[in-house]
């Protein structure tokens, strides 16, 4: 079968109960995905005190599995443009999910660490895979609002994760809090795999094999909208991962002196991104992705603005802020890619995941340099970071035009794969 050419009508799930189906489906695949991969957080503690070893090797639980997902990624599409992506979604979440339930028993913290890695392979086939999925089998008009709910499923998923293991690690210890995890993101996997509706407009790309998967990510790091939107995976994960790794000793530290436990509070911002990832959606159907990726890279300059003062209400203000817009630009950025790839459209989400983890890795370790010489320079640099971002948005894809303004049909022709069905060349544009 041949892969859909751009003149092509795809016909996805709309309004009705397939499209709720898919959101339903995309939620628990999110859900499961992030609760797996962030809930050690809550453990390095008493994985520390538990297995005799230092916080940051406890911290490998982490970076083990995000190193893992971001290896994985590029080969798990090629699986997927193999044999489709529903059907390869289904297998990664079930094997990472047995694979979570393998941690626990872990009798050796390099056992562990080789567990938690190989969870992260498997997880590497599940938020590129989502996204796909999601850009080929629901209708354009409905893409976004699509996205926001899977989006949401990933905040929800990494925030449950820490705050369900944290309880029963103290109560019990960390293998108990780790098989709670486990057992709860199995029944997120078993409702996903039952929900998500077989595939309509998958087509298997006319070149098999290593060739396609070299194809595919050539010609995606050959568009320069697809380069913009991974430079805001990249610098925009990379200042959120900054934030949320330094504010917290930042609080404990004078004029604050906040308890650590106390601090450990910020991590409940991330339930605006439940929120904002919702009303983007719904945003960029009204005014167009463009306009609200840009107001939300903005939005994340000031709210990382208004934590430099010593003042705690604008600090925990500003994080709100901060948080909320991130969300709102990773559901417009994230949601774009798929409708941007002209071919390759696995690679191309698979080239999102890997910019997305990398400038997590990267931005979020060279901001202790910043932080080394105190808050204001660790807040301008993330001032800095967002603002470049949000830059590269205005140069490569508004041109001169003013920023609610119509976009030039040679500007937008790129962004564009396919009308949606029954709209007109302007409303395909202003998409």
């Amino acid at each position: 079968m041949r892969e859909k050419r751009r003149g092509d009508v795809m016909r996805g799930h709309t309004r009705n109960g397939s499209y709720r189906r898919v959101l339903f489906a995309l939620g628990a695949v999110g859900m499961t995905t992030f609760a797996q991969l962030y809930y050690p957080q809550a453990l390095i503690p008493a994985i520390s005190r538990d297995l005799d070893v230092t916080a940051a090797d406890a911290a490998l639980t982490i970076s083990g599995a995000t190193v893992g997902l971001a290896l994985a990624v590029l080969g798990w599409s090629w699986v997927a443009d193999r044999f489709g992506r529903g059907p390869v979604l289904k297998v990664a979440l079930i094997a990472s999910v047995v694979l979570g339930l393998l941690v626990p028993f872990a009798p050796s913290f390099e056992v562990l660490i080789g567990l938690r890695v190989l969870q992260g392979v498997a997880l590497g086939g599940t938020p590129a895979l989502a996204l796909t999925y999601l850009a080929e089998e629901v209708d354009r008009r409905d893409a976004m609002a699509a996205a926001g709910t899977y989006i949401s499923g990933t905040v929800l998923g990494g925030l449950a994760g820490r705050l369900i293991a944290a309880p029963v690690s103290g109560l019990i210890d960390w293998r108990a809090g780790a098989l709670v995890v486990a057992a709860l993101t199995a029944l997120g996997a078993l409702l996903a795999v039952l929900l998500l509706p077989a595939a309509r407009n998958f087509r298997r790309p006319a070149r098999s094999g290593r060739g396609s998967l070299r194809a595919g990510v050539a010609a995606s790091l050959k568009n320069p909208a697809l380069l913009v939107l991974y430079a805001q995976a990249f610098l925009l994960m990379g200042a959120h991962v900054a934030m949320y790794n330094y504010l917290g000793y930042r609080l404990e530290q004078p004029p604050f002196d906040l308890a650590p436990a106390v601090t450990a509070v910020i991590f409940l911002a991330g339930l605006s991104g439940a929120v904002s990832a919702r009303v983007t959606g719904r945003l960029a159907s009204r005014y167009g992705r463009r306009p609200v990726l840009l107001w939300s890279s903005a939005t994340m300059a000031a709210g990382a603005a208004l934590t430099i003062p010593d003042w705690l209400p604008t600090v925990l203000l500003g994080l709100l802020i901060f948080t909320t817009a991130y969300f709102s630009a990773h559901t417009i950025a994230s949601g774009w890619v798929g409708p941007t790839a002209t071919t390759g459209t696995a690679q191309a989400t698979s080239l999102y995941t890997l910019f997305y983890y990398a400038g997590s890795s990267l931005v979020g370790w060279l901001g202790g340099f910043a932080f080394d010489l105190g808050w204001t320079a660790t807040a301008t640099m993330l001032t800095a970071i967002v603002l470049t971002a949000f830059a590269c948005v205005c140069m490569t894809l508004l041109g001169r035009r003013r920023l609610f303004g119509a976009v030039p049909t040679e500007i937008a022709a790129p962004l564009v794969r396919a009308r949606p069905y029954g709209a007109t060349r302007s409303q395909a544009v202003h998409l």
